[in-house]
């Protein structure tokens, strides 16, 4: 506590005087304790006054002589006092000191702080032996002159405080110096005076707080209007409390510099020492004082719950600033100051306060809650999906955007965001998940607008619901692909296209959620697979299965030029592949691998793969033997990729037609080793290949007649009685319609290499026969070659009506007619040395693909006849049900079988005694 007579200069006599200069300098700071002895009385302590009023007072001890305390015990002690540690020494007893002498009774002189002094026993003064208390005694009492000096000098600063403060709500200078106000300040705290100095400094900053320049008019003119509900110029009325609240901050800002002891001293003892029950009624700091005054001026109470008239229009006013932001009005000055300033430090004016989650929280979720359920409303009735999903979007953004930008509390930003996300998801998830409005967006692709539904329903945990419309659209738009019988040739296309949407959807739009990859697949397998859908076809078996075969064996002739770009990998796409450890989708070959795995996704959900493999199995045959083939690597690839999703089964006869080629090369390096040895000479200059075909393996070929050039036919008979008479037993059949050769030919303008099939080259060498520029009609082309109606025709228009054209034909004319004839163009020309003529294919009549359905068909009796023979052999007894269930099970990979032709391939085993039947089960025969 402070002391309760003002601290002042000493009158000290000359003898002391002389004596000060005389302490010791010991290079250890001494340990000085501050308490005065608790032995001695209040009397003997006092202080002097000097006569000099014009300064602040000083205080300073005066030291009186005491009486002699002998300590003669200490004197056989010493050696070990002069080693003990600051530490121990301070736990020892003090000991009273006589400053009069030059040393204790018993203690010698320290030497090493310059021995004795003239003029007393200041030197005895060693504090670095142990510490001690300093008696001071015979002090002069206080004068009724010095005392009311010092009354003078705080009257007068007690008037210079309030001058200053009074020149400080003015927004004058102080007119004294802070740091002489800063003395002032502390005098009076040490005299006693802090309880009324906070009290007048309270009354002061109340009144200027309740006047004219603070809020007292702008209070009054509210007050007088409050029987109203709206205020109308309520921004301007929280413009104006904000102005007046910084000009209360700079204010207090000053007053606190200045009362910084009264602040850091008797306020700080009072706040310390006040329970949290008494908070409001202890003595606050300098600048919790300030805030309590502005807030019970504007708002009230600390834990009032409904604000005061002014408060209230403040509330209003930031409530109107909101919605004006949020209507994003142009207009962005009020009273002088920013919109969005404004409204940013009256968002900090309330935290500062204590008021913010009591009074302005409420409101404005309240407020918030209506505004949203009005927009909902509005957007939900003017718009269709794709707008309410931006507009709705857009807003949510700016409500969190708001937030951050003006520093509402977290907790004010989850409770407002939730409660949108209720309002206008939640409540409309009706709209947002109708599955008519979502295949819109699905069908045009609508990536954005996508996303934003996904988040959105997201943030309210209704993602999963959008699975419902995505699979609806997805089986409606496959069912229509695979039924349109119109453009069957697009069927894969179209589906991949699809496909290929779906799931830059699900990557792009979907976060690549799992759910919707799932329900991708899902709805595949459905309509691909859908008995409605393969019905329109009218072939028993599945259409989907034919079209891949055939979207398969184009990619693998033609490469990716015959494909769409929508069909190819896009950045995302490679750079996904790359950073997998996949192949970069660059080149031309990965990027074909990469189709190739897109067209056995589709193969993977179609359950008729028996279709798939026949109609494969026949493209790969034509590719082979013709050299039709754009990457043997392809090839293989795709064989492999076959094996590890069907099984070795499934690819055994496709990896034995690779076989068979290889094993031809092996048969016609044997055979010409044969010739050479045997040194018969074959004419005609004819170079002979020969593959030899497992015809299990094999598709089948319809056989066409062709009489072969003598040449050909010299060396192919050669051939037969070689392999008669190496292999005893076996038989050739020799396909001709399915050969190609390679014919040197002599025009005007230089040779040729003419690439041909069999039928083309048989016809090309009947002209070796005959005059130059002699024709030959259809009919002598016909008898010579035997060959008749469209295959004739066909070869015919690729020689003559072509774009190589090494015949020319009389009349001329795209079509061919049995009564046209042809001669050799001579004056063809080409660029390329060898060239190839295409031959016009003849496409897949109905009947040829009709009979490949049928035979599939056929071949899937076949099967579910030994599936059903496999199961009765190792169950022995078995229930129709359980036998059908079975069947089905085992029959699902190769194709779909009803269970009544299940019922009939049953009684057919029956018929002819692999089972029968016996009381209700079916019994296997051994």
């Amino acid at each position: 506590m402070p002391p309760p007579h003002p601290p002042t200069f000493p009158a000290t006599s000359a003898a002391h005087q002389q004596q000060l200069p005389q302490l010791s300098s010991s290079r250890r700071r001494p340990r000085v304790n501050s308490h005065s002895d608790p032995d001695t009385s209040d009397n003997t302590i006092r202080t002097a006054v000097t006569t000099n009023l014009g300064k602040r007072p000083r205080g300073e001890y005066t030291f009186s002589p005491p009486a002699q305390l002998p300590t003669p015990h200490l004197q056989q002690q010493l050696p070990f006092q002069t080693t003990m540690s600051a530490k121990v020494q301070g736990k020892r007893p003090a000991e009273v000191i006589d400053l009069t002498r030059s040393s204790s009774p018993g203690r010698p002189i320290n030497t090493s702080f310059g021995g004795p002094r003239p003029g007393g026993g200041i030197s005895g003064l060693q504090p670095h032996l142990r510490p001690r208390k300093l008696v001071i005694k015979n002090l002069r009492p206080t004068t009724s002159t010095q005392k009311a000096g010092a009354d003078e000098y705080y009257s007068r600063t007690r008037a210079d405080l309030d001058n200053a403060l009074a020149a400080i709500f003015a927004g004058r200078p102080t007119g004294q110096p802070m740091e002489r106000l800063y003395r002032g300040v502390e005098d009076l705290c040490r005299n006693g005076e802090a309880e009324d100095l906070y009290n007048r400094l309270r009354a002061r900053c109340d009144q200027w707080l309740n006047s004219d320049d603070g809020i007292g008019q702008l209070r009054r003119e509210v007050t007088a209007k409050s029987s109203s509900t709206h205020y109308s110029n309520e921004m301007e009325v929280t413009a104006a409390v904000m102005q007046v609240y910084q000009r209360w901050n700079a204010r207090m800002l000053t007053v606190r510099k200045v009362y910084s002891y009264l602040d850091r001293s008797y306020l700080l003892l009072q706040s310390t020492m006040v329970g949290k029950e008494d908070r409001e009624k202890a003595r606050q700091g300098v600048n919790d004082m300030g805030i309590t005054l502005f807030r019970k001026a504007v708002f009230g109470a600390r834990n009032a719950t409904v604000a005061l008239p002014l408060g209230e229009v403040v509330l209003r006013g930031m409530i109107a600033l909101v919605m004006q932001d949020r209507d994003q009005e142009q207009d962005q000055m009020v009273g002088g100051m920013d919109k969005g300033q404004l409204l940013k430090e009256s968002v900090t004016m309330l935290k500062v306060f204590g008021v913010y989650g009591k009074l302005f929280e409420p409101w404005f979720l309240e407020t918030s809650h209506g505004y949203f359920e009005e927009f909902a409303e509005q957007q939900s009735e003017s718009c269709g999906l794709r707008d309410y999903i931006k507009r709705i979007d857009g807003l949510l953004k700016s409500e969190e955007h708001r937030c951050d930008l003006y520093g509402f509390d977290s907790t004010t930003k989850r409770q407002l965001l939730q409660d949108a996300h209720r309002v206008l998801i939640e409540r409309y998830s009706e709209k947002l998940l109708d599955s008519g409005s979502v295949a819109k967006l699905l069908e045009a692709n609508d990536v954005p607008s996508m996303k934003a539904l996904y988040q959105l329903l997201r943030l309210s945990g209704l993602q999963k619901k959008l699975k419902q419309p995505w699979d609806s659209y997805i089986k409606t738009t496959g069912s229509a692909i695979v039924s349109d019988t119109t453009r069957g040739d697009e069927m894969v296309i179209r589906l991949l296209e699809l496909r290929r949407s779906l799931s830059i959807m699900i990557r792009d739009a979907f976060d690549q959620d799992e759910v919707y990859g799932y329900g991708l697949r899902e709805s595949f397998s459905f309509f691909m697979n859908s008995k409605k859908n393969t019905s329109a076809w009218d072939t028993g078996t599945s259409k989907v299965g034919e079209m891949i075969a055939k979207y398969i064996d184009m990619l693998l002739r033609g490469g990716l030029k015959t494909l769409p770009k929508s069909l190819l990998s896009d950045n995302k796409d490679k750079a996904n592949a790359e950073r997998t450890g996949l192949a970069s989708t660059g080149d031309e070959d990965s990027e074909l691998d990469t189709q190739l795995g897109h067209a056995l996704e589709l193969f993977k959900f179609i359950e008729g793969k028996d279709v798939f493999e026949a109609f494969y199995k026949k493209d790969l045959g034509r590719r082979l033997l013709m050299g039709r083939s754009a990457s043997q690597d392809a090839e293989r690839s795709m064989i492999s990729k076959l094996k590890g999703e069907c099984g070795a089964n499934f690819t055994h006869n496709l990896e034995q037609m690779f076989k068979d080629q290889e094993l031809s090369k092996d048969e016609m390096a044997n055979y010409k080793a044969w010739l050479a040895g045997t040194g018969k000479v074959i004419t005609g200059g004819v170079d002979l290949t020969v593959n030899i075909l497992a015809a299990a393996a094999w598709p089948t070929y319809n056989d066409v007649k062709i009489t072969l050039p003598k040449e050909v036919l010299e060396q192919t008979t050669s051939f037969d009685a070689y392999y008669q008479a190496k292999h005893t037993g076996r038989r050739l059949t020799w396909k001709h319609n399915l050969a190609h050769c390679v014919i040197r030919a002599r025009f005007d303008r230089g040779p040729k290499e003419l690439l041909l099939s069999a039928q083309q080259g048989s016809v090309l060498m009947l002209f070796n026969d005959v005059a130059d520029d002699t024709p030959l009609s259809y009919s002598q082309i016909s008898q010579a070659t035997s060959l008749t109606g469209n295959e004739l025709d066909r070869t015919l228009q690729s020689l003559a009506c072509g774009k190589s054209r090494v015949l020319t034909k009389a009349p001329k004319g795209r079509d061919v007619n049995p009564t046209d004839t042809f001669t050799v163009n001579r004056a063809f020309t080409d660029p390329k040395f060898r060239v190839k003529i295409n031959q016009i294919q003849l496409k897949e009549t109905k009947e040829e693909n009709k009979e490949t359905h049928e035979r599939v068909a056929r071949d899937r009796q076949f099967e579910t006849q030994a599936a059903i023979v496999r199961i009765m052999k190792s169950r022995k007894t078995m229930g129709h049900a359980q036998l059908v269930a079975e069947v089905i099970n085992q029959t699902k990979k190769r194709g779909s079988v009803d269970p009544g032709e299940i019922k009939a391939n049953i009684e057919k085993l029956i018929e002819k005694d692999y089972i029968e039947r016996e009381e209700g089960n079916y019994v296997y025969l051994a």
